[in-house]
């Protein structure tokens, strides 16, 4: 049958006349409970994605990675995910009073020395800077120098500025403290730090933020972020990982050696690194899961990362991190092997997969030699994910991987691994504009008639695909019936539409769905990236729509799965299968609406969860069995006027909006491109 006819076929159960759709659910038939970590999120050090969106650190290159007065080598400003190139520093006063100590820097491989000539000021700025009326401003500058030089910091503006003195500057490096008011708003603010009087002054480090910061952190981003309770959140990457040590960014944050990271093209000044990570995490009450890197990095550091992380004060790494001032273990439970170590043309440290295989065997026996009870995390890549990303080439014969074969990534970990594996990393990206075409073998532009029902399912069936490759998995390696290696689909994002728009939020709900009803083999998730849940501007952050339907899914959604069924199955598939496509669509037997239920832990609410991914209004009736409801509890929905509405912290647009209901609800209305949430009581 045609694909016209069939869709006009399966959506006549929602045109006058027509047989309804109906979903009918067994709350008695329960499957494996949700992980809480299917929620989760990630984040990477992409350019400035975390140090200019969660670190409150309102100075670039404050270890002076580049030289002054010259400008920065082209390629260190590198992605900055929403702001442009580094702010560089300038001279202040003559040119010629500013030099660079590469014989004994403080840290990295150079230090600004300023050479004073009596009462003219030298020194250095840097401007850009958006300053905050009644807002405090703490910092701290790092400062050798000789007996008769004197320095000062300033805060400076289109209309003042203020200045603080840090005294006279000794020989050896020592810190000052400094802290600024600021009594009305300023866009474009400078800072400089400058001297008087004779010999020099050599700057080791600089640092500014707000004063109202925790503990480096952003107040306003943590106040968002703990509201998701993620469940966990992965670091430090991404590919960022397979070129980074981990011992550059532990210890003192000011003698942490700026480097330049060669992944993505930028200076990465170090400041956070796995203390504040582990900090990060207990101020947003998540789970922390750790990368590491199986790229440049070998066994014998990944071993001595967990012990950093997990081990005794008495054991080697735990003595460093007990003198970095923690002396109490981490605790570090899950940790990854590695990041898209499939990736052959692109991933630093890439290898064949029978290398590979072994590799992640030496990094498993070491990193369970100092603690056995961690869990452990391939970097796995399933047919879909070899095909759409087209590595399939790079290792084999064919676009779709041969069954175990060279570049059946996640197959050969589970064939040659399984001992060592706890779960399989999967990943996905899908693009709103454009989707992998097999026949084609690449990414194509969608369909200008595309229905908004099959543009909305597209993460699902990432996920749905998934499903169906791990089922035969177990038919190829049997032991996987033994011994499970749930997914932790740690990488996923659908991009389509405005930033902080609501146009992708029915398609992740989707996304869950699918997850939800393979409860038992996706147990870990993480976003990319935790940035895309929220907004943030001058001192202000406020969830996003995306933010707001995982919240929503995490307060409102049970946790035990139950049976649903339904009159209307999905439409079938008009692409073969690989790349993007299952051999059957996702979604429930409710076309065109989504259906899942769960019970609550407790077993005292039953949720139904109802997705109209559609541009109209849709119909559905509910029958429910196996429950006794008391006829009360609430509606929660999102269903803004607008597919692309946004939010932003002065502009509310999308909303979720609870309503009681005072009956078990039969017949179900819901609005276009609507996410609804029903919390039944039971008896």
């Amino acid at each position: 049958m045609p694909f016209i006819s069939t869709l006009v076929f399966v959506l006549a159960g929602n045109t006058p006349g027509a047989q309804p759709v109906e979903a009918t659910i067994d709350a008695s038939k329960m499957s494996a409970p949700i992980s809480p970590l299917v929620y989760g999120m990630f984040l990477e050090h992409i350019g400035g994605l975390i140090t200019n969106s969660i670190w409150a650190e309102m100075l670039d290159d404050r270890k002076f990675y580049n030289p002054i007065p010259n400008p920065p080598r082209p390629e260190s400003g590198g992605p900055r995910f929403g702001r442009g190139q580094l702010r560089t520093w300038t001279v202040v006063g003559p040119a010629s009073c500013v030099s660079m100590d590469k014989t004994h820097p403080y840290t990295g491989k150079q230090s600004p020395v300023v050479t004073l000539d009596g009462p003219e000021v030298s020194g250095i700025e840097q401007s850009g800077m958006t300053l905050i009326g009644g807002k405090s401003y703490v910092g701290r500058a790092v400062l050798a120098g000789s007996p008769g030089a004197h320095a000062e910091v300033s805060l400076v503006w289109k209309s003042g500025h203020q200045t603080v003195s840090l005294g006279a500057v000794h020989k050896g490096f020592e810190r000052a403290q400094f802290r600024f008011t600021v009594p009305a708003d300023a866009e474009n603010a400078r800072f400089q730090i400058t001297g008087t009087g004779s010999g020099s002054i050599e700057i080791g480090a600089l640092s500014l933020m707000p004063a109202d910061n925790i503990q480096g952190f952003r107040p306003e981003v943590i106040g968002v972020l703990k509201q998701l309770h993620s469940g966990t959140y992965r670091f430090p990457g991404g590919n960022f990982v397979s070129a980074h040590e981990w011992r550059n960014a532990i210890g003192d944050i000011d003698r942490r050696p700026p480097i330049y990271d060669p992944v993505w093209r930028a200076v990465q000044p170090n400041d956070v690194g796995t203390d504040e990570f582990m900090k990060f995490c207990k101020l947003i009450d998540v789970e922390p899961y750790i990368t590491v890197s199986a790229g440049f990095g070998d066994a014998w550091s990944a071993r001595d990362y967990v012990e950093y992380c997990n081990g005794d004060a008495n054991t080697t790494m735990g003595r460093v991190r007990a003198k970095n001032g923690h002396r109490d273990p981490y605790h570090v439970k899950y940790w990854g092997i590695g990041n898209e170590a499939w990736g052959y043309s692109y991933q630093y440290g890439a290898m064949k997969l029978v290398q590979f295989e072994a590799k992640h065997n030496q990094f498993a026996d070491a990193m369970r030699s100092v603690d056995p009870t961690i869990k452990l995390i391939g970097s796995g890549a399933m047919g879909d994910t070899m095909t759409g990303s087209k590595e399939a080439l790079n290792l084999g014969d064919s676009l779709i991987p041969k069954p175990l074969g060279p570049a059946d990534w996640t197959g050969g970990l589970f064939e040659h691994c399984l001992d060592n594996l706890d779960l399989i990393s999967e990943h996905f990206y899908n693009y709103g504009a454009t989707h992998f075409s097999l026949a084609q073998a690449k990414q194509v532009p969608n369909s200008s008639d595309e229905p908004l029902v099959e543009w909305m399912r597209r993460p699902a069936n990432h996920i749905k695909i998934k499903v169906e490759e791990y089922e035969a998995y177990e038919k190829l390696v049997p032991a996987l019936k033994i011994h499970p290696v749930p997914i932790c689909l740690d990488e996923w994002a659908y991009s389509g539409g405005p930033p902080n728009s609501y146009r992708v939020v029915p398609a992740y709900a989707w996304a869950f769905h699918e997850m939800f009803r393979r409860s038992d083999l996706y147990q870990m998730a993480c976003l990319t990236f935790a940035t895309a849940a929220y907004n943030s501007s001058n001192g202000k952050a406020t969830l996003n729509p995306v933010g707001m339907l995982f919240k929503l899914y995490h307060d409102h959604f049970g946790s035990i799965p139950v049976e649903v069924a339904g009159n209307s199955p999905q439409p079938k598939t008009t692409e073969p299968f690989g790349g993007e496509q299952p051999a059957v669509n996702a979604g429930s037997d409710t076309f065109p609406v989504d259906v899942v239920a769960s019970w609550t832990s407790d077993h005292k609410t039953l949720t139904v969860a109802v997705l109209n991914p559609t541009d109209s209004e849709r119909t559905v009736n509910l029958n429910i069995a196996g429950a006794s409801l008391t006829g009360k509890g609430t509606l929660w929905r999102m269903a803004p006027d607008r597919l692309d509405a946004v939010t932003a912290v002065d502009r509310n647009e999308v909303r979720v909006e609870g309503s009681p209901v005072s009956s078990v609800p039969s017949h179900l209305t819901l609005p276009k491109w609507s996410v609804n949430i029903y919390e039944l009581q039971s008896r």
